[in-house]
């Protein structure tokens, strides 16, 4: 039945061991003469044992109350030690923080949170990988990940996100599609080949393939990929045109097509598990990313 004790039997033990009366015990832990004899009724019942006996100058243990009295010491010794969330400065962390992101994301976020943990946290290491939507939700349960960031249609059930900026799109190609001064019109984009950009699954939908047909228009699709980034570089010397996130623009070798109206863009979240709201790390690096979004609205 031992596993029956509370860590507030606990401290009443090292109480009574300390003053040798209940009086004295319960004006120490703030509660009642009775609370402190009731509670000192349940461990007798757990223990199996009178545990203290009276006599004329107080409380003294019994020969298995001395017994156990080192270990009762040591179990609240350890929990006394046990470091708060906000113990542990900044600087003296050694840990890794484990981040998952888009291509995107890491061009605009990760790069610069890098730095600046280089200069506040310097023993922290950073790894980076690709985002997956598949078993995030899992591998930041299991702490393989600390934190995605990554468009808010990725985040699945089961996380936390913080809302960081709206990114909206900007049509592209390797030449100029109108002159100076006009806008090309839908009808005419359409007669152009596409490159989408699909970076959790292969697809030739992507993101703007519905609002297409809202305005009553079909694209033709001819390649897929999965990172922004290579997107860009495929686009260049190529016939295609493709919706780029304005964050990563101008792109060298790459002309924007001035068009009436844009599909609607996407917002860029911080995904996190809510076992980890705590951890003082965490709440630097949001605090530091969100702070530096809003700078650059």
């Amino acid at each position: 039945m031992i596993e029956k004790l509370e860590l507030n039997h606990l401290r009443i033990l090292s109480a009574l061991y300390k003053l040798g009366t209940a009086s004295a015990a319960a004006e120490s832990l703030d509660v009642s003469q009775q609370a402190v004899s009731l509670q000192l009724k349940r461990i007798r019942e757990i223990l199996g044992d009178p545990l203290f006996v009276r006599t004329g100058h107080g409380m003294v243990p019994t020969a298995y109350g001395q017994l156990i009295e080192p270990h009762v010491h040591q179990v609240l010794t350890l929990v006394h030690a046990m470091p708060m969330p906000t113990s542990t400065p900044l600087e003296d962390m050694e840990r890794t923080l484990s981040i998952s992101a888009t291509d995107h994301a890491q061009r605009i976020i990760v790069g610069d949170l890098i730095r600046a943990l280089r200069r506040v946290a310097p023993r922290v290491k950073v790894k980076v990988s690709n985002i997956e939507s598949a078993g995030l939700v899992r591998r930041m349960q299991e702490g393989e990940i600390d934190i995605a960031f990554t468009s808010n249609a990725y985040v699945p059930e089961g996380l936390l996100s913080t809302p960081l900026f709206t990114e909206r799109y900007v049509c592209v190609a390797a030449r100029p599609l109108t002159d100076d001064r006009g806008t090309l019109p839908l009808e005419a984009l359409v007669a152009h080949d596409f490159l989408v950009v699909s970076p959790a699954v292969a697809s030739f939908d992507g993101s703007a393939g519905s609002w297409f047909e809202q305005q009553g228009l079909r694209r033709r699709v001819v390649a897929s990929v999965p990172s922004f980034f290579m997107a860009l570089e495929y686009l260049r010397g190529s016939d295609m045109v493709a919706f780029m996130p304005s964050r990563l623009l101008p792109c060298e070798g790459l002309f924007e097509v001035p068009l009436e109206k844009h599909p609607p863009g996407f917002q860029v979240v911080a995904a996190y598990h809510p076992s980890v709201m705590s951890d003082p790390l965490l709440t630097w690096a949001l605090d530091h990313v969100r702070a530096r979004c809003d700078a650059a609205r």
